[in-house]
């Protein structure tokens, strides 16, 4: 009797599997459970109390690099970014800089007569010009970063190149429409104050020679995660941030309207305290208040892959409720386009685009 339950048990078994095997072949099981699915909304596994966030307006072009790699596009590649960057509300691009050391974007006369620079194979900014007119996008110019005269105490001479790349530019590229302002591009923190000398100078040429064109800055926060201090030098307090920031800002009045920090130089949980002091700072000078959104991880050991998610919703909280008046990142085409060679980047864009349900 044992024998014959046990013949008929897998006998129901082999049937059984045999038949569910039939259902996975015909796709009705993967049909029913995908259905399940279906119904169930994002919203459902959302955690309560959500965050908000700002969203992000504006980008960096950085095709003269410093620390990230080039993806080597052509003119169709960033023609499909600038439509990727448009589909989540973008309307900025800033070209980061116009050039760096010997690396120069285009064929500056101004720079290649007095500089040893290599001659570039393609026009960047009449490409990204272009494109920006196409998408209908404001394009920011960046200036050229000798790469070492400011760093060596040379003001004048940063000055000097910069004013006649200023008046070459405008002359060469402002007929476009979408050039609707400057980017002076030479970051700076505490340890290089005098730069702002540079700001001074540079952006008041800038505007007087393109009927005030806007003029931006991003410097950063001298906190824990700059290298200074992570080799050992001090953060400084949001209080020592916002008297020395009174001081170069109060140099540079008059000719810098918009003043846009980094984020990634101090930890999550102070950022919204620097923050508002930005934004108190910025009112101060009659500037407007943006916020530089890294959307790089400089928590990895890997310098530098996209950015956790919940890392960069964090940040865009922190700056909603901080009162910042924009968001530009650092920036979209590697660490948060659908179109990056980081694969990470493009589920980022993902989450973004589910978040605010773009």
């Amino acid at each position: 009797m044992n024998q014959r339950r046990n013949f008929l048990k897998g006998v129901l078994a082999a049937s059984s599997l045999l038949a569910a095997q039939k259902l996975f072949a015909s796709g009705k099981i993967i049909d029913s459970t995908q259905k399940a699915f279906d119904t169930t909304t994002k919203d459902s596994f959302v955690t309560p109390n959500a965050m908000k966030g700002m969203p992000i307006r504006a980008t960096f072009l950085d095709e003269i690099s410093w620390d990230i790699p080039h993806q080597n596009w052509g003119v169709k590649d960033w023609d499909k970014d600038f439509l990727a960057m448009k589909k989540i509300g973008i309307n900025t691009v800033v070209m980061i800089r116009s050039g760096l050391a010997r690396w120069i974007a285009a064929p500056f006369d101004s720079i290649l007569k007095s500089e040893d620079v290599y001659y570039p194979p393609v026009d960047l900014v009449e490409m990204f010009l272009t494109l920006a007119d196409k998408h209908g996008m404001a394009f920011y110019f960046g200036m050229y970063d000798s790469g070492k005269y400011w760093i060596e105490g040379q003001f004048q001479k940063e000055i000097d190149l910069n004013m006649n790349l200023i008046d070459e530019v405008w002359k060469k590229y402002g007929h476009h429409k979408s050039f609707q302002g400057w980017y002076l591009s030479q970051e700076i923190s505490r340890r290089t104050k005098n730069m702002s000398k540079i700001y001074a100078q540079v952006g008041k040429h800038a505007k007087d020679v393109s009927g005030n064109l806007t003029t931006l800055v991003s410097p950063y926060i001298h906190g824990v995660k700059t290298d200074q201090v992570m080799s050992g030098d001090k953060a400084l307090t949001v209080k020592q941030h916002e008297e020395e920031w009174d001081e170069i800002l109060s140099n540079v009045k008059g000719s810098v309207d918009i003043l846009a920090f980094q984020d990634g130089q101090v930890d999550y949980h102070e950022l919204y305290d620097y923050l508002v002091v930005n934004k108190k700072l910025a009112d101060k000078y009659n500037m407007k208040c943006w916020t530089n959104i890294e959307s790089f991880d400089r928590d990895m050991p890997i310098r530098f892959l996209p950015i956790k998610w919940e890392k960069l919703l964090l940040k865009l909280e922190a700056a909603r409720k901080a009162g910042m008046e924009n968001a530009i990142t650092f920036e979209f085409s590697h660490f948060m386009s659908p179109n990056s060679t980081y694969l990470q980047a493009g589920h980022l864009y993902e989450r973004y685009r589910e978040h605010f349900l773009l």
